[in-house]
């Protein structure tokens, strides 16, 4: 997989590749194979498909585990990759788009790791993912118009405006997701941004939290937010068990559980 270096990379500097020809255009990986599956109860496709049995080196890792070293009933190392969990960045800022009878899901990111982190883990998913360099210094990434994304798009669009759909939940794998696009630790604990235009969606993403044994404040858009703030301590334990270990593109120190708390 190709990226092409940012004009000004923040640290970490991550796109140390050469840029494409001139008018090739975004780089874009094609022919991804799309992973299929029956929908889950919050109506997106379900776990299972043809990219939901592709261990890879993530999926054989030890992170997700719970405090006796089994694997936490909703943390990554329990759960297979799917589609579905994209319904993490819609928790957070992700958007979603439909042409016609595909969709596509996107993301406005800030610093380059996490266009790394993001385009692998769509990749995984059987997703074609490509990224763009912001005249605010900032990162889009987003997928290829799919029909793959049929499902979540029915789940999360109310005519044309993004809804969590009835039954929405979050897992490991989704609040990774959440994590890697707009995940910031701060001295209070680990906070998850939400999407600036999306109050509606608010309440339905903090029950979710509550579900999982996440406790999270909602910092108001006055206070730095719209954001959750999750607690130092058990709460930020409980993130960096559900999240599983620190993607290797991810810098010390921005990822849940490498501070202890």
């Amino acid at each position: 997989m190709s990226l092409s270096p940012p004009s000004e990379p923040a640290e970490p500097a991550l796109f140390a590749v050469d840029p494409p020809p001139a008018g090739s255009g975004t780089p874009e990986r094609r022919g991804a194979r799309r992973s299929a599956g029956a929908a889950d109860r919050d109506g997106t496709a379900g776990r299972g498909g043809e990219s939901g049995r592709r261990g890879g080196e993530h999926g054989r890792r030890g992170g997700g585990s719970g405090r006796d070293g089994q694997p936490s009933l909703f943390g990554v190392a329990a759960v297979e990759p799917s589609t579905a969990d994209l319904a993490g960045l819609l928790a957070g800022p992700g958007q979603l788009d439909r042409m016609g009878g595909t969709v596509r899901v996107s993301v406005v990111v800030d610093d380059p790791w996490r266009v790394h982190v993001l385009v692998a883990e769509l990749d995984r998913r059987g997703l074609a993912a490509s990224w763009t360099a912001r005249v605010d210094q900032r990162y889009g990434v987003r997928t290829s118009y799919t029909v793959g994304l049929v499902a979540l798009g029915r789940a999360w669009l109310d005519e044309g405006t993004k809804r969590p759909p009835s039954g929405f939940h979050l897992d490991g794998p989704r609040l990774r997701l959440w994590a890697a696009a707009a995940g910031v630790p701060d001295e209070n604990g680990f906070v998850l941004r939400l999407g600036p235009a999306d109050a509606a969606c608010w309440p339905a993403a903090g029950g979710a939290l509550a579900a999982v044994g996440l406790v999270a404040e909602l910092v108001s858009p006055a206070d730095g937010g719209p954001a959750y703030r999750i607690g130092a301590g058990r709460g930020t334990a409980r993130l960096a068990e559900l999240v599983g270990d620190r993607p290797a593109a991810a810098p010390p120190g921005r990822w849940p559980g490498d501070h202890p708390g």
